[in-house]
C-alpha cells in the first residue's frame, strides 16, 4: 500500500439470526470468498459489535458498509446512501446494532477522525423471522449488491481479482457436527 492510497474498510453488518438483518454480513462473506483485495482494502464482518468497531473505523479513509436498509421499495431493490440519508440504514426498530452503529460514528467525529461514509444497502424481504441464512430474494439480488459495492472500491481507488480458486459457498459447506 503506498501513501497516497485510501485505506477502504468494507463492514458487512447486521444480525444473521434473523433472516435478511444479516445481508450485509453475508455480501461480505460473500466478496471476500470469491474476490481478492489489496492490502489498502479490508473486508470485514461487523455483524452487532456496534463501539467495538471503533478502532478499525477511525483507522480507515472510506467506510463502506453493508446492511440491510428500509427504504421503501420492493424487497432486494439496492440503495447508495452518504451523508443524511445514512439514518436510512438505521430504521430498523428491533436491532441493536444499527443504534451501534450511529454512536460509533458520532464517537469517531469527537475524537478527530470520522471516515467517509457510504452505505450500499438492501431491502429485506424478511428481518423479523429467526432464521440463519438469507431469504431468496436476498439471494437473487446479492451479486448486484456486491457489485455496487465493487463500485465504490474501484471508485476510491481500490480494485479487486476474482479468486482463481474460490472456497464453497455457505449454502455448499459441510454442517458442524
Amino acid at each position: 500500500m503506498t501513501d497516497s492510497q485510501k485505506r477502504i474498510l468494507v463492514l458487512g453488518v447486521g444480525n444473521i439470526l434473523f433472516t435478511d438483518e444479516g445481508i450485509g454480513v453475508s455480501a461480505v462473506d460473500e466478496m471476500a470468498r470469491i474476490y481478492d483485495v489489496p492490502d489498502n482494502v479490508t473486508l470485514m464482518d461487523g455483524g452487532t459489535l456496534g463501539t467495538r468497531l471503533m478502532d478499525p473505523i477511525m483507522n480507515c479513509d472510506l467506510l463502506i458498509v453493508v446492511d440491510a436498509v428500509l427504504g421503501d421499495g420492493p424487497a432486494g431493490s439496492v440503495y447508495r446512501l452518504t451523508g443524511e440519508d445514512l439514518r436510512k440504514s438505521l430504521a430498523f426498530k428491533d436491532s441493536m446494532h444499527q443504534t451501534d452503529l450511529v454512536d460509533t460514528l458520532i464517537m469517531c467525529e469527537i475524537v478527530g477522525n470520522r471516515p467517509e461514509a457510504v452505505i450500499i444497502g438492501m431491502e429485506p424481504f424478511d428481518y423479523h423471522t429467526m432464521h440463519v441464512g438469507i431469504s431468496e430474494v436476498a439471494k437473487e439480488r446479492q451479486a448486484a449488491l456486491i457489485g455496487f459495492v465493487l463500485e465504490e472500491i474501484v471508485k476510491a481507488g481500490g480494485s479487486y481479482a476474482l479468486k482463481a480458486n474460490p472456497g464453497p459457498s455457505i449454502q455448499e459447506r459441510e454442517p458442524c457436527a
